[in-house]
């Protein structure tokens, strides 16, 4: 057991307990022995870890040296969509499936609009993100967290810290960074586009049918007059 003079650590503005306390340690932990006898135990301040932000060929570097393993958290229908091949997956946010008034609500407007032009689910927190987590991976297990823009992997990093998880990477930007070949992937498109759904998958087909369709109308206007001006109606 160590005694020392807690007066020599207290700063000036620790007020009555930096003129006559004594403080040890024992059994691993700090204690104040404050004038009149009694004990209060000191706070413990841990060490905070801090997030590895890294790019796609560090990340891959990271799984292949290291030994990270890959965490996808991104919710099902991206990961089905496109996945890096061999990873975990355990979904920061899952479908909402609720049916209390107010979310049936909030699941029709979204299906109608960010839904359907977007082709993105309508979701809740995972309530058992941790506990999936934990029941995978001990804290000390070397984790690279994807997700598609970089936003649910950080949020999970976080979340996990707070838990003990030391050593978190996660890639900046997400998956929509990674180069085609970069990791070996599973799906039916490309890792960069797993994010891509809904209508807007199909606008660009349609403007360029739209602008071919133009075109070709302005050349059979301008070379064609005499046929144009029989097809066309008269102002």
């Amino acid at each position: 057991m160590a005694t020392f003079n807690y007066s020599t650590l207290l700063p000036p503005r620790s007020g009555y307990l930096r003129a006559s306390c004594l403080a040890f340690q024992s059994s691993g932990k700090s204690w104040v022995v404050l004038p009149k006898g009694s004990f209060r135990r000191r706070r413990q301040f841990g060490i905070r870890a801090e997030i590895n932000y890294v790019n796609a060929d560090e990340a891959k570097e990271l799984v292949k040296a290291d030994g990270y393993a890959i965490v996808d958290v991104r919710d099902k229908s991206q990961f089905e969509r496109a996945h890096i091949k061999s990873c975990y997956h355990v979904p920061l946010f899952i479908e909402n499936q609720d049916n209390d008034p107010g979310t049936i609500i909030k699941r029709t407007l979204h299906n109608n609009f960010a839904g359907l032009f977007f082709g993105l689910p309508f979701t809740k927190q995972n309530p058992d993100f941790v506990k999936s987590i934990k029941s995978q991976f001990s804290p000390d297990t070397k984790l690279l967290l994807v997700c598609q823009e970089g936003l649910r992997s950080t949020a999970a990093a976080r979340r996990l810290e707070e838990y003990g998880f030391q050593n978190v990477a996660c890639i900046t930007s997400g998956l929509q960074s990674v180069k085609p070949g970069t990791f070996e992937s599973v799906g039916s498109t490309e890792l960069q586009n797993a994010g891509k759904a809904g209508l807007i998958t199909v606008q660009g087909k349609i403007s360029a049918v739209l602008g071919t369709i133009l075109v070709c109308a302005f050349l059979f206007v301008t070379f064609f007059p005499d046929q144009a001006e029989k097809l066309l109606p008269p102002s």
